[in-house]
C-alpha cells in the first residue's frame, strides 16, 4: 500500500488552464449560492442561542483538523506526504455548500445549518490558511518525513492563499448576502436552480478531472477509497459526539455532524491548481486525488448518513 502511494504522490495530474478557469468560476458561483441562503436574521438568531453555533464552529475549525492529525499519526507508516497534506487540506477547508441539503433531509437542524455554512464559509477566509500553515508545519516538524524534499517545498505563502480564498469565498458571498437583502423575490426563483447547478457542475469538473488522468485514479483509487472512507466517517462522528457531549438536541447533533463531516472540497482543488500557492512542478498527486475523491465521496456519504437518520427516527415514532 505504502509504495503505490509513493507512487501517487509523484505523479502530476492533467489540467486545463481553460479547466481550471472553469472551476474557478463554478466555486464562485457556488458560494454565491450559498450567500443567498444567507440573512442577517441568521446572525441575530445566534446572538440568542449562541450555543450550538459556538460548538459547531469548534467542530469545523478546531476538532476537525485536531482528529485530522490523530488519523495521520495513527497511520503514520502507511501515508505518504501528499496523502496526509491532502487530508489536512481538506481539514482545513469551510463546509460544503451541500450541507444544507443534507441537513434538511435527514430532519436535522436547516437554520443551524445555513447559520454554520454562513459563519464557517466566512471564517474560512482566515481559518483556511492558518489551519492548513499551523497543521502542515507540525506535520513537517515531527513527521516520519521531516526531512523530504518535497515536504519542505509543499510550505506555502499563507498570504496568497489568504487573498485566494478571499477572491473565491469573500467576494462571492458579499454579492450573494447583497443580492438576498435588495431582491429578495428573485432571490427565491435563482437560489434552488443555482444549488442543483453546483452540485452537478462541480460533480462534473471532477469526473472530467478523473477521464484526463484515468490512468492514476485506477491505479491508486482503492487506497483513496479506504483512506477517505476512514476520514470522513470520523468526521462525521466528531461533529455528532461533540454535540452529544454537550446533550444538543438530536436535531443539533445530526446538523453538526454533516456539517463537520461535509467539507468544501472545491475549495481546495481550486488552491491546489494555484500556480502562486502550489507551484505546479511539484508532484501534488496524492493531494489532489484525496482532495478529489472528498468531493464525490462526501455526497454519497452525506445522503447515506441521512437516509438512515430519517428511517431510524421514523421506527423509534412508530
Amino acid at each position: 500500500m505504502l509504495e503505490a502511494l509513493q507512487a501517487m504522490d509523484q505523479a502530476r495530474l492533467e489540467f486545463s488552464d481553460g479547466g481550471l478557469l472553469v472551476l474557478n468560476i463554478t466555486i464562485a458561483i457556488i458560494m454565491f449560492g450559498v450567500a443567498l441562503e444567507i440573512k442577517m436574521s441568521n446572525f441575530r438568531e445566534l446572538i440568542k442561542s449562541p450555543k450550538p453555533v459556538i460548538l459547531g464552529v469548534i467542530s469545523q475549525f478546531i476538532l476537525l483538523p485536531l482528529v485530522t492529525f490523530l488519523v495521520i499519526i495513527a497511520f503514520w507508516g502507511n501515508i505518504t506526504i501528499g496523502v496526509a497534506m491532502g487530508m489536512i487540506l481538506v481539514a482545513a477547508c469551510p463546509g460544503g455548500n451541500i450541507s444544507n441539503f443534507i441537513s434538511t433531509l435527514s430532519k436535522g437542524n436547516p437554520a443551524l445549518s445555513v447559520s454554520l455554512t454562513a459563519i464557517a464559509t466566512i471564517s474560512a477566509i482566515i481559518m483556511t490558511p492558518l489551519n492548513f500553515s499551523i497543521w502542515g508545519k507540525l506535520y513537517e516538524v515531527i513527521g516520519p518525513h521531516s526531512n523530504n524534499a518535497l515536504l519542505q517545498s509543499l510550505e506555502i505563502d499563507p498570504i496568497q492563499m489568504f487573498k485566494t480564498v478571499i477572491i473565491l469565498l469573500g467576494i462571492p458571498i458579499v454579492l450573494g448576502m447583497l443580492f438576498n437583502h435588495y431582491f429578495p423575490k428573485p432571490t427565491n426563483y435563482i437560489k434552488k436552480p443555482i444549488r442543483i447547478f453546483s452540485i452537478i457542475f462541480f460533480m462534473g469538473m471532477v469526473v472530467i478531472m478523473f477521464a484526463n488522468n484515468y490512468d492514476y485514479f485506477v491505479k491508486y483509487i482503492a487506497w483513496i477509497l479506504l483512506i477517505v472512507f476512514i476520514h470522513n466517517a470520523i468526521a462525521i462522528s466528531t461533529g455528532y459526539s461533540f454535540a452529544s457531549l454537550f446533550k444538543l438536541s438530536r436535531a443539533n447533533r445530526k446538523t453538526l455532524g454533516i456539517e463537520t463531516g461535509i467539507q468544501n472540497s472545491g475549495l481546495g482543488l481550486v488552491l491546489l491548481f494555484n500556480p502562486k500557492i502550489f507551484p505546479p512542478e511539484l508532484p501534488l498527486g496524492g493531494m489532489m486525488i484525496v482532495v478529489a475523491w472528498w468531493g464525490i465521496w462526501h455526497i454519497l456519504s452525506g445522503l447515506s448518513i441521512a437516509t438512515y437518520w430519517r428511517w431510524k427516527d421514523r421506527n423509534n415514532n412508530e
